[in-house]
């Protein structure tokens, strides 16, 4: 299967299923000589596993990361880092009815036509338990970053119709510090009460993660067809779930005029707004780099849905399985790894365009 893989040099290919022995990933790349916060890895993943709250699935998963080469001692070779989660929680009866139907809004029948099979098994190959390895790739991606003086701030701006208007930057704790991800305590409580009661009517429903990063050096990004936020759009769509991305003004500026919409420098060379989300031209323009990624409701509802099976007959579809009735929290930590895989990679680059 091609596409499994992202990045240029610091590059990520993910392997395994939803309920195989085990997923896992290589990571190409990574500089030598790197000291690397092993438990800091760890903590990532478990910001993302399912069972950490009452508000997401309740499948048990430790996700511990086993690295398999790459790391002596603590620190980078230079080598490839290979590494493997294993799957310790599969429920694959729950999928047993689903072997000759599509579930609507899935990757089922699009995955069905494409190959001819599919793992119908919590999805396999489609399924969001591929992000966990994406996770350590950009776990290790923002510990190299945070040397360099790089730093991260996702977190969740809109669940439903319940939005926090912001492009600040807030520190982790802050973030953490509720079942949400939402730093305003008020909004985060609305918030969870929303999925609260979503989840108790079977249903699902989407939101927004909103990532600002800091003190990113003027001139990452490759024109003309890999310009920075171009690619990190890419990133962004990769994620399970995903259906938008804006970046800075995004499509505020619609409705702007030039005059209001141009941002101005200053004498330092920074500018007194920030519409362009911190890249003009496809480049890094060392303002601070904002955007923001829309998820859709999950597809999977805890309720009977009419769709169609393998020979095309109208069938009933019975919502099984342990699954998130809003999957936004817990993809701010992917977010955040896909932003900081992105990121590296085009700093790796950059330091190969001057002799």
């Amino acid at each position: 299967m091609a596409g499994s893989s992202f990045g240029t040099i610091f590059k990520l290919s993910t392997f395994g299923e939803s309920h195989g022995e085990a997923i896992g990933g290589m990571i190409d790349g990574v500089p030598a000589n790197f000291e690397l916060d092993l438990d800091a890895i760890q903590k990532e993943l478990d910001r993302r596993k399912p069972g950490q709250s009452a508000i997401v699935t309740q499948r048990k998963e430790n996700d511990t990361v086993q690295f398999l080469s790459g790391i002596f001692e603590g620190k980078t070779t230079g080598a490839p880092i290979g590494f493997i989660i294993q799957n310790e929680n599969q429920k694959s009866t729950d999928y047993k009815h689903l072997e000759h139907t599509f579930r609507p809004s899935h990757a089922d029948f699009t995955y069905h036509k494409k190959f001819g099979v599919r793992d119908f098994k919590g999805g396999g190959r489609s399924s969001a338990r591929e992000t966990a390895c994406r996770v350590v790739a950009g776990a290790i991606a923002k510990d190299m970053l945070a040397s360099l003086g790089i730093r991260f701030s996702t977190y969740v701006d809109q669940i439903g119709e319940i939005r926090f208007q912001s492009t600040e930057f807030f520190k982790q704790e802050i973030i953490e510090s509720n079942l949400v991800r939402c730093p305003d305590e008020k909004i985060a409580t609305q918030m969870e009460n929303l999925v609260r009661e979503i989840r108790k009517d079977g249903d699902t429903i989407g939101g927004a993660i909103r990532c600002v990063i800091e003190h990113v050096p003027i001139g990452l990004g490759e024109p003309v067809f890999d310009k920075l936020h171009a690619e990190m759009g890419k990133a962004m769509l990769s994620i399970n779930a995903v259906k938008g991305f804006e970046i800075g003004s995004g499509f505020d500026t619609i409705a702007m005029r030039g005059s209001q919409h141009n941002d101005l420098f200053n004498a330092d060379g920074s500018t007194k707004t920030n519409y362009s989300g911190g890249i003009q031209g496809g480049i890094s323009n060392g303002m601070p780099i904002n955007f923001r990624v829309a998820f859709k409701p999950v597809a999977t509802l805890m309720q009977d849905q009419l769709s169609i099976n393998a020979d095309g007959e109208a069938v009933t579809v019975a919502g099984k399985g342990r699954h998130d009735a809003c999957v936004v929290p817990r993809a701010v930590p992917i977010v955040e790894a896909m932003a900081a895989i992105t990121i590296l990679d085009f700093h790796l680059r950059n330091k190969s365009i001057h002799l």
